[in-house]
């Protein structure tokens, strides 16, 4: 009977049943591949934030979505305004330079100009690193030399290629690894972003990782933030210890997984230039099989001579056991991402070798590059020679340890965060809005930076900090007492990063904040 059933039902159905189940299989297969591997990435972040952490950033991610829908239409033109009123000039007496001028200017004119539009640079936290009159007319010399050579062509300009080549030896020597790898780049981001981009590759190649993920402190430079959304990395960002202000260990050891690729450690770091315990994070790094950056582009020329200038420093370079890469900023719009081997470094360059124009290769992102840079760079590493930097170290973290010292015997009020060893430091309150202090400061003329989190001000010490130490001490302590007697509550520090932390949506509220300063730095 079964047979006489079976004939009457057309061949054409059942081969159809049969698809259709294998059909309704291969969905379910793939549905629960889906599913586990949403899963997988859950239990990985829950296993790297905890809990708490994990609940938390959800809540955050839910109010910000709703506070935003409710607050969409807020008007934001009074800040804009402010931004605006800050960056550019403005009065019967300002002229702009909208259009190329029919006929050229002479030197003289431009030059006149240009001296319309300097401010003064002895009150900066950073941002300028000069070096001295006499170092800047070897730097402009050299320069001018060069100003038309382009390393992208090293057979047109075999001096360029010379100084860009021995450039990033001398840093490896620094570095204490000569047999290392490195290249130079367009400044400390773009190092960064090298690295990550070397360590992404190394890592598909080798390891077969497909969901690249890293793990960063808190602390660690925005460029890392970055590099993970140009390269489509996952970042696990750990928190600090409040004391030591150095990366929790444990929970990075807990963040490291199998898509690991990398992690980062800063020697300094710019928030508060403290410093990551770089041998934990070696072995760390090392016992996993995965890359580990130190972060060097604010200690560069710094943390190499600190201890031959006679300051405590923990080990942060390549004897390390673990460490692959280091960055290091030589010169303002120069630095040099350094590798442990060449290997390594290979996976940085790209090489399209059937593109229609020739065979295209390159070290790292840019194609032409500025050879004037390189040239003044060389230059200026010449003639500042090992006793120069050495000197320089010396008397600059010199200065940031006097302040340092002043504020934990003079100012109560104050306290310096962590143990910071160089030239960078950041100094909070447990008794005042220290924010109301660095606003303070800025009425005072100087240009100071205010932490992410609201909890300190930045200052980084350079050579032009110097001769200007007696008086920001003084104008530090009379800031204070401003802070304490009559805050305003009105200072760029308190309005922007003060917005920050007041809410959920606050972070968003300071991006749209950022976007009308970025928009406002093209408004000519």
């Amino acid at each position: 009977m079964s047979k006489i059933i079976a004939a009457r039902v057309p061949i054409g159905l059942i081969h159809f049943l049969r698809g259709w189940a294998t059909y309704n299989h291969l969905k379910s297969a793939v549905t629960f591949y889906v599913l586990a591997s949403y899963l997988l990435q859950s239990y990985r972040h829950l296993l790297s934030r905890g809990v708490r952490a994990s609940v938390r950033d959800t809540w955050l991610m839910l109010s910000r979505f709703i506070i935003n829908l409710v607050l969409l239409d807020i008007e934001m033109g009074k800040a804009q305004t402010q931004i605006e009123d800050k960056l550019i000039p403005s009065g019967p007496d300002v002229v702009r330079h909208l259009a190329l001028p029919s006929s050229g200017h002479d030197l003289q004119w431009i030059l006149s100009e240009m001296d319309a539009m300097d401010s003064e640079l002895g009150r900066l936290s950073g941002a300028v690193y000069h070096g001295g009159e006499e170092l800047q007319k070897v730097i402009v010399t050299a320069m001018e030399k060069y100003i038309v050579s382009n390393p992208l062509h090293p057979d047109v300009f075999p001096a360029i290629r010379k100084m860009d080549a021995e450039i990033v030896a001398m840093c490896l020597r620094m570095y204490n690894h000569p047999n290392g790898a490195g290249t130079t780049t367009s400044g400390g981001t773009e190092s960064i972003l090298m690295s990550v981009k070397t360590h992404r590759d190394w890592a598909r190649a080798t390891k077969h990782i497909i969901a690249p993920e890293m793990v960063i402190p808190a602390t660690a430079h925005a460029a890392f933030f970055k590099a993970a959304a140009y390269f489509n990395i996952k970042i696990h960002c750990i928190p600090v210890d409040s004391t030591t202000r150095q990366v929790d260990l444990r929970r990075v050891r807990r963040a490291i997984n199998g898509n690991t690729i990398m992690l980062v450690g800063s020697a300094t770091n710019f928030p508060d230039g403290c410093q990551d315990d770089i041998v934990a994070l070696g072995v760390l790094a090392k016992s996993h099989n995965i890359g580990l950056h130190v972060d060097c582009c604010l200690g560069s020329f710094i943390m190499p001579f600190l201890e031959e200038a006679g300051f405590p420093v923990e080990p942060f370079d390549f004897r390390v056991e673990g460490v692959t890469a280091i960055s290091c900023d030589t010169h303002k719009g120069s630095s040099v991402i350094m590798y442990r081997s060449a290997t390594l470094r290979g996976y940085q360059y790209y090489i399209q070798p059937d593109w229609a124009g020739g065979v295209y290769a390159s070290p790292s992102i840019s194609g032409s590059r500025p050879g004037a840079i390189l040239a003044g760079t060389w230059a200026a590493m010449q003639f500042m020679g090992h006793e120069g930097y050495l000197e320089s170290c010396r008397s600059i973290v010199s200065c940031a340890k006097t302040i340092q010292r002043t504020i934990r015997e003079e100012i109560p009020e104050l306290y310096i965060l962590g143990n910071p060893p160089a030239s960078t430091f950041a100094f909070g309150s447990k008794t005042l809005n220290v924010l109301e202090v660095g606003d303070a400061m800025s009425r005072r003329g100087w240009h100071l930076n205010a932490l992410g989190d609201a909890t300190g001000v930045h200052l980084a010490c350079t050579r032009l900090t110097i001769p200007n130490i007696h008086q920001f001490i003084a104008d530090l302590k009379d800031s204070v007492s401003d802070a304490k007697i009559k805050p305003q509550g009105e200072g760029s520090m308190v309005a922007i990063y003060g917005l920050g932390s007041s809410s959920a949506a606050g972070p968003d509220m300071v991006g749209k904040v950022a976007r009308m300063f970025i928009d406002a730095m093209y408004k000519a």
